[in-house]
């Protein structure tokens, strides 16, 4: 095969270890190999540079092994050209596996280019992806403790959750504060808030055995709840920070800051006009430049469904840049939300969905959801008429990947979203659907004549 690369160098990392394979192409075209194994401490790392330049190597390839590829790639980034490589696509023989033979094997595939290098963003959206899947982490978190609490309230026989939609609303939080206080009247315990209105179940709701192990139990969980929603104040507060620095100088955005000065979007969907929307990003730079995190954030907390946070997990997770991408396609294809090819024998096997970026996935899940949900929008259409054919789950699947779709060519043409209306289906098969409508109602015995509504006008 031919040789692309006459020095280049393959890393089999490790967590302590890191064991290094250069390969060098004399001036009489011999293949030479030299490996050597290095600690993953600073110091290691400094000299494993010092020994690549000294060899004159040019290109590093390493797999992505956990986060241990990390502080290798924060150092050699600079200094040579590095490639991370997906494991799964440069798997050797099984037998003889030892870190030596791997190192080789990177470096042999590399010298040939045989590897395709992944993803790798620029610093200023990797701290923001660590600061969105923190949070993530931190509200996951924050359901798991709500539902331990739960249990709980289970045990003791009060049945709050049975007639107010959360326990942890304010009304809720309030009569439970109450409870644990040491107050055992229903009725004084219903007067609070606006739950009032369901009096008569809040009475019997409040009636239980509370114990002082469970007490304590109670109090210990309320405590770590607020915990964690004082943890995802500051880490929105430092989000916002990161963004707001990054965009400094750019057009400005839909967020706006409030008395405590973090910068909050409303998780609305915005209802501007059209001219509105493009008079919000005039400042975006021109398509040769990239746009800035805030104005990314802006175009895609237009889309259905997507608030500003989901917003900030799309910008943390694939950038603003969708010159990365070759095609929409390609893009839903990386983060793992488009429908997988499964054949064999000329049959489809299997159509499920691939492994790819699930912190994206879930957020355009829960984005889906909640686009399924708004009204008189072209999701909730397209969600309804896949829902009849093929269930609920393939249908927010179905719309993930839409949602996915369109906030690559809103980022790409850089305009805010224009719904295509909830009817957009039924004008597109409009001679079908009359068809089938006409039809329907001759079974039931009626006589259909049809007249459209300038025919009537007239």
């Amino acid at each position: 095969m031919e040789i692309m690369h006459e020095c280049c160098c393959g890393l089999d990392v490790h967590k302590q270890l890191v064991v290094g394979c250069v390969v060098n192409v004399t001036p009489s075209g011999e293949r030479q190999k030299e490996t050597r194994s290095f600690t993953t401490m600073t110091a290691g790392i400094l000299a494993l540079a010092d020994w690549l330049t000294a060899a004159g190597c040019t290109q590093v390839a390493r797999e992505s092994t956990g986060v241990y590829w990390k502080p290798i790639w924060n150092l050699l980034a600079g200094r040579f050209e590095v490639l991370l490589v997906n494991a799964q696509h440069i798997k050797a023989a099984p037998g003889r596996k030892t870190d030596v033979r791997d190192a080789e094997w990177i470096a042999d595939l590399l010298q040939h280019g045989l590897v395709r290098p992944s993803f790798v963003p620029p610093r200023p959206q990797r701290e923001l992806r660590e600061l969105t899947r923190s949070r993530t982490t931190l509200l996951a978190e924050r359901a798991r403790v709500i539902n331990r609490l739960q249990k709980v309230l289970e045990d003791t026989n009060l049945k709050l959750s049975a007639v107010a939609t959360t326990i942890v609303g304010l009304c809720a939080r309030a009569m439970l504060a109450a409870v644990l206080e040491g107050e055992t009247n229903p009725q004084a315990l219903v007067s609070r808030g606006k739950l009032r209105a369901k009096r008569a179940q809040l009475e019997q709701a409040l009636v239980g055995q509370v114990g002082a192990q469970q007490r304590f139990v109670l109090n210990s969980q309320w405590a770590h709840i607020d915990f964690v929603d004082e943890q995802v104040a500051q880490c929105d507060a430092q989000i916002e920070r990161l963004i707001i620095e990054e965009s400094a100088g750019d057009a400005p955005s839909s967020a706006s800051p409030t008395s405590d000065g973090v910068t909050r979007h409303d998780d609305a969907h915005p209802s501007s006009t059209a001219s509105t929307a493009l008079e919000q990003v005039k400042g975006a730079p021109p398509l040769s430049l990239p746009l800035s995190f805030q104005q990314a954030v802006w175009l895609l907390d237009t889309l259905p469904g997507v608030n500003g946070r989901i917003a900030q997990i799309i910008v943390a997770e694939v950038g603003v840049e969708m010159q990365r991408f070759p095609s929409a396609g390609h893009r839903a294809s990386w983060v793992g939300i488009c429908p997988g090819n499964h054949q064999s024998a000329g049959k489809q096997v299997t159509g499920r969905t691939r492994k790819g970026d699930r912190w994206l996935r879930q957020a355009l899940i829960e984005a889906a959801h909640g686009a399924m949900r708004t009204k008189d929008t072209y999701l909730r259409a397209q969600g309804q008429r896949l829902t009849r054919r093929r269930g609920k789950k393939r249908a927010v699947v179905a719309v993930a990947h839409s949602l996915l779709i369109m906030a690559y060519h809103l980022l790409q043409r850089r305009e805010p979203y224009q719904d295509r209306g909830s009817n957009y289906f039924d004008e597109r098969e409009r001679g079908a659907i009359a068809r089938q409508s006409v039809r329907r109602l001759e079974r039931l015995g009626f006589q259909v004549t049809l007249h459209t509504a300038e025919a009537d006008l007239a």
